[in-house]
C-alpha cells in the first residue's frame, strides 16, 4: 500500500455516518469525523453499536463539525478505548459537549453519574484549534503530520481539514483535504467558504451533487409570505429544524422580517383599524427545544465568528438571536401546554422544534396534534433523509387526497399544508461543490466523493469531469466504496 491512503469507515452509503481514516503508514492514522448513520442508512440500535473497526494506531480524531452524522459515534469510539486528542475549531469545542451530552442522554444513558463521567472524559480530550493555523499532530520519526482547519460555512465552527503529511527524503509534502460539509453561499451568519491553496487528494461531500439550489436570494421573501398566510389562516407554522445551525439561521432571518415590519408604518395602521387582527408585532416565535436554546446562547457568545453584516446588526443594538417576540419553552410540561393551546385556539404562531427529520423530539407532539388540521402548515427548510417521517410528510406536498404518516406507531392523516422552502439548505449545491474544486490553485490529482446518495455522486462525478476537462485540469474522480 502507498501512503498516505484513505479508507472510509462510514459516509459511503448515503448522506450520514461520515468517518474517514487517513493512514500515514502501516501502523499510524488519523480519523476525520466519527458520525452516526441516520435514516435508511442506519441499522437498528446504531447509537449503541460498537465502533466496528480497529482503533489501534489512531493518533487523533479531527472533527469537521458537530452534527451527529459527523460526531455521533464518538461515545462508541471512547468505549473502544480511544484516548487521543479530539481536534476541532474553537466554536466546535464549545458546542461539541452540548451536542454529545444530549445524544448520550437520549441514546445511551441518562444516569447523572455516567453522563458526568462521560463529559469529563470528553472535555479532557477536546483540543480547540484556531482557524487557519497549522497544528502538529505527529512529529519526527518516519512520518510527520500537521492539520489546519479552514471555515466551511456549513454552521458555526464547521471546517474543512487540510492534512500535510511529510516523510523523510520525500519532497514535497503530501496534502490530503477532507471537505466535511461545505456550506451554501449567502449564509446570513457565517463567513464564505474559500477553496484550499493545494490538495493532492480531496475527499469531497456530495449531498447535493445532483441539483442546484434555487431561491436563495428570495428565501426570506418566501418565509415572509408563508407567515402572512399563517396569520390569515389563524394557523401555526411548524418548522422541524435541527438545534444546531438551521435554527439559528431561521431566528436570524425572522428577526430581520420582524424588524422591517416594525419599521413599516402600515403595520400600525392595520392594528389600529382592526383591534382584533393579530399583526406581526404580536406573533409569537416559539423555540421549543432546550438544546437549541443552549446552542443559540453559545452562538450569541461566539459572535466574533459571525460575518460582518451580522456583527453590524449587533452594533446597531439589535438582538438577532434573542428578540422580544421569541418565546423559549424549557420543561416538558410547558411544552405540552403550548401544544394543547395552539391546537385548540385560533392563535397564529411559528414553532421551531427538533428534530429536523421528525424522527423524534418535541416536533412529533406538534405533528400529532396538528397534522390533521388544514389551518396549520409544516414548513421544511432542510434535507429529509429517506425513511424518516419528515421525508414522508414532505412527499405529501401537493399530493391529491390525504397521506398517512406513522408517528410513534400510530397513523395520522396529513391534512395540514406542507411546503418546502428553497434556499435554506446548509449544503453547497452542485455548482458550489464544483467551484470549490475549481478554486484550488494547485489542483488535486484525485477527488473521492463521499456523503451523498449514489445518484448525487454520479451526477457530481460527471459534472466535475466535464468542467475540469474544459479547463484542461485532468484529475481522477472516484466514488468511495
Amino acid at each position: 500500500m502507498t501512503f498516505p491512503s484513505v479508507s472510509h469507515q462510514g459516509g459511503t452509503r448515503g448522506v450520514t455516518g461520515s468517518c474517514h481514516q487517513l493512514h500515514l503508514d502501516a501502523s499510524t492514522s488519523l480519523l476525520v469525523d466519527c458520525g452516526l448513520e441516520q435514516g435508511l442508512d442506519a441499522a437498528p440500535g446504531a447509537e449503541l453499536a460498537p465502533i466496528g473497526f480497529d482503533i489501534a494506531g489512531i493518533k487523533a480524531l479531527v472533527v469537521t463539525h458537530v452534527h451527529l452524522d459527523h460526531v455521533g459515534r464518538i461515545p462508541a469510539l471512547l468505549a473502544a478505548g480511544f484516548r487521543g486528542p479530539i481536534l476541532c475549531s474553537e466554536p466546535s469545542a464549545r458546542l461539541l459537549p452540548l451536542v454529545l451530552e444530549d445524544a448520550y442522554k437520549l441514546g445511551i444513558s441518562a444516569d447523572p453519574v455516567q453522563v458526568d463521567r462521560y463529559l469529563a472524559l470528553l472535555q479532557r480530550l477536546i483540543v480547540a484549534v484556531p482557524f487557519g493555523e497549522w497544528h502538529p499532530v505527529i512529529e519526527g520519526g518516519e512520518v510527520s503530520c500537521s492539520v489546519r482547519l479552514q471555515r466551511a460555512g456549513h454552521l458555526l465552527g464547521s471546517a474543512y481539514v487540510e492534512c500535510d503529511v511529510r516523510y523523510p527524503g520525500r519532497e514535497p509534502s503530501t496534502r490530503v483535504v477532507f471537505s466535511g460539509d461545505l456550506g451554501a453561499p449567502c449564509n446570513p451568519l457565517l463567513q464564505a467558504v474559500k477553496s484550499p491553496e493545494r490538495a493532492d487528494t480531496l475527499v469531497l461531500e456530495s449531498t447535493y451533487g445532483d441539483r442546484l439550489h434555487s431561491g436563495r436570494s428570495d428565501r426570506q421573501m418566501q418565509l415572509e409570505a408563508a407567515i402572512d398566510r399563517a396569520l390569515a389562516d389563524s394557523g401555526t407554522i411548524l418548522i422541524p429544524a435541527f438545534s444546531l445551525g438551521r435554527t439559528q439561521e431561521l431566528l436570524y432571518e425572522i428577526e430581520d422580517i420582524l424588524h422591517r415590519k416594525q419599521l413599516a408604518p402600515e403595520q400600525g395602521r392595520v392594528a389600529e383599524a382592526d383591534p382584533l387582527a393579530l399583526d406581526w408585532s404580536r406573533l409569537p416565535i416559539i423555540l421549543d427545544s432546550p438544546l437549541a436554546q443552549r446552542i443559540t446562547q453559545i452562538y450569541g457568545e461566539l459572535h466574533a465568528y459571525w460575518n460582518a453584516e451580522a456583527r453590524q446588526r449587533l452594533g446597531e443594538g439589535r438582538a438577532p438571536l434573542g428578540f422580544g417576540q421569541l418565546v423559549c419553552i424549557d420543561t416538558h410540561a410547558r411544552h405540552q401546554q403550548v401544544v394543547n393551546y395552539l391546537k385548540s385556539t385560533g392563535r397564529p404562531a411559528i414553532v421551531i422544534a427538533g428534530n429536523g427529520m421528525c424522527s423524534g423530539g418535541r416536533i412529533v407532539n406538534y405533528l400529532k396534534a396538528m397534522l390533521g388540521d388544514p389551518r396549520h402548515e409544516v414548513m421544511f427548510v432542510g434535507y429529509q433523509a429517506k425513511g424518516t417521517p419528515g421525508a414522508v410528510i414532505q412527499a405529501s406536498e401537493g399530493a391529491e387526497g390525504f397521506v398517512q404518516i406513522d408517528l410513534d406507531g400510530r397513523m395520522y392523516e396529513v391534512r395540514a399544508k406542507v411546503i418546502t422552502l428553497a434556499g435554506y439548505s446548509g449544503h453547497a449545491d452542485q455548482d458550489g461543490l464544483v467551484k470549490f474544486v475549481e478554486g484550488i490553485p494547485y489542483a488535486p490529482s484525485k477527488v473521492v466523493l463521499v456523503h451523498g446518495e449514489q445518484r448525487a455522486k454520479q451526477a457530481l462525478k460527471r459534472q466535475l469531469e466535464q468542467r475540469l476537462a474544459q479547463l484542461s485540469r485532468p484529475m481522477g474522480i472516484f466514488i468511495a466504496q
